[in-house]
């Protein structure tokens, strides 16, 4: 039990550390070890030879590729589709290798997207505009709505004094937690007093006139129900607030939809004024979404016009039959014994219920396992196995036992426990249908991108540089394993600690 408390807090306190080194996605922090330090900078050195940022290991046209954004995302799985593997072992180089030919790819349909100006397409346009509001929205609460609710030391002790820990320390942690805390409680209260703060210097007026439900058929889009500084607020911008509501709203929701327009506008307003459209923050957060949200549109406009006639998805699908069917499974358990005599004799005790197959595993079987896995082989599909046994089977129900049959391993009962029929065989089947449509789709897109990077836009992919900070990423993860193992280190220490309590618990 020690040594695996042991084994799993250094583990869990070398991953806690790997947070803040580069090679977890931040380039710009260093390790506090020297010799790590001095490992990073020599790496880096040598990388540089290629030109631009140091963690630059691909190029895309005018779009760079860094070790750090390769790791941010291998640290999601659901980018990956797979368990993210371990620092510093070879199966992570695998996945990242892979990572980064999709991140390539996804480059490269980002400039076909520029270069065919899907950029301009008036609901990508519209999009990117309410993104971009709601960006600044949230900074300019946060920096200056938020960030004007004090907490006072005394409001600190109070709260902490309420709580069962009146004899534990107010550590910074639990500081910045009570402040958390009572931050929150006092901006749900002060909610009123904020749009009043916000509208300060603003001015708004609303023409009550134009929320009577009773005019809607005769108010148009551009009807103006308020002005902001003279900026006009029209019919056609708070009715999509209402939904599918509009006819059964009253005037009150009406008012309520119309107060938080204008409170967004403002907000808007006061963020650009505030210099908060050119803050690195906001800045990153919107030019990632610009992107993803540029190749996705891309993507799907290719998508359509991709589309397959009925004559060339029946084409497809039976150039491509093996990897669209999912075949037959049958799940078996089996008994082997030496003769055939001695097969029939088990059968017949099993046929008559005088034994279980388990039992006749357990307790008959020469299989090496048969005694661990009680003859249980799991699911099977047909051809991975004896032709003769395949043969038997696959002919069998569930439930069902059969043989002998003879296999050089010896004499053969076999019990089909459970059966999964053979999936997407018929192309007139919703299901396969949509699924070779998807597939054939896909190897389209993927056609399509391997022409943008032979004939459209240049690829560098600096391969000694990638395996140069892989090294580098192994290296820091030793000497951190190394690190956490010695004596009075922080992870020794707290590995200590959690043994007392578990002696303590066993007492």
């Amino acid at each position: 039990m020690k040594q695996a408390i042991q084994t799993s807090l250094t583990v869990i306190s070398i991953l806690s550390l790997c947070i803040g080194l580069s090679a977890c996605g931040d380039r710009q922090e260093q390790p506090s070890d020297q010799s790590a330090g001095d490992a990073v900078s020599e790496s880096n050195s040598d990388a540089g030879a290629a030109g631009g940022p140091t963690d630059v290991v691909a190029r895309v046209g005018d779009q760079e590729i860094t070790f750090s954004e390769i790791n941010t995302m291998l640290n999601s799985s659901a980018v990956v589709g797979v368990s993210v593997p371990a620092l510093g072992t070879p199966e992570r180089d695998t996945v990242r290798i892979t990572l980064l030919d999709k991140i390539v790819s996804a480059n490269l349909l980002y400039l076909d997207a520029l270069k065919k100006e899907v950029h301009k397409d008036p609901d990508y346009q519209r999009d990117m505009q309410k993104f971009r509001n709601a960006i600044l929205v949230s900074l300019y609460r946060d920096r200056h709505l938020a960030d004007s609710i004090k907490v006072s030391d005394e409001e600190i002790e109070a709260y902490h004094q309420s709580t069962d820990n009146l004899n534990a320390e107010i550590t910074d942690e639990v500081r910045t937690a009570i402040t958390a805390v009572l931050r929150k409680q006092k901006l749900e209260k002060m909610s009123a007093e904020l749009r009043a703060k916000l509208r300060e210097g603003v001015s708004v007026e609303i023409d009550e006139s134009q929320l009577d439900p009773l005019q809607d058929a005769e108010r148009a889009d551009d009807t103006v129900l308020a002005s902001i500084d003279g900026s006009p607020m029209t019919w056609g911008e708070v009715k999509p607030i209402l939904g599918g509501k509009v006819s059964s709203a009253s005037i009150e929701d009406r008012r309520k939809a119309l107060n938080g327009l204008i409170d967004r506008r403002i907000l808007v307003d006061k963020a650009n004024a505030s210099g908060l459209d050119v803050d690195p923050v906001y800045l990153a957060r919107y030019n990632e979404y610009q992107k993803t949200r540029l190749i996705n549109l891309h993507r799907a406009n290719l998508a359509e016009g991709f589309e397959p006639t009925d004559e060339e998805l029946k084409a497809y699908y039976e150039d491509n039959r093996d990897d669209i069917i999912t075949p037959e499974f049958r799940k078996v358990q089996f008994v082997v014994v030496k003769t055939e005599e001695e097969a029939n004799e088990l059968k017949q005790k099993l046929d008559a219920g005088e034994m279980t197959t388990y039992e006749a595993a357990r307790d008959h079987s020469i299989d090496p396992g048969a005694k661990q896995n009680l003859g249980e082989i799991g699911w099977v599909s047909r051809g991975k196995g004896w032709p003769e046994v395949d043969e038997v089977i696959f002919a069998l129900g569930p439930g069902e036992i059969g043989g002998p049959v003879e296999t050089p391993a010896g004499w053969n009962l076999l019990l089909v426990q459970d059966v999964r029929e053979a999936q997407n065989d018929d192309l007139s089947q919703p299901r396969t249908r949509k699924q070779t449509r998807r597939k054939y789709i896909h190897e389209k897109l993927a056609e399509y991108v391997v022409n943008l990077r032979k004939n459209e836009f240049p690829v560098e992919v600096y391969e000694d540089r990638l395996v140069a900070l892989a090294q580098q990423e192994a290296d820091m993860v030793k000497q951190l394993a190394e690190r956490a193992a010695e004596s009075g280190s922080v992870t020794q220490q707290r590995i200590e600690e959690m043994q007392k309590i578990y002696q303590q618990g066993g007492q």
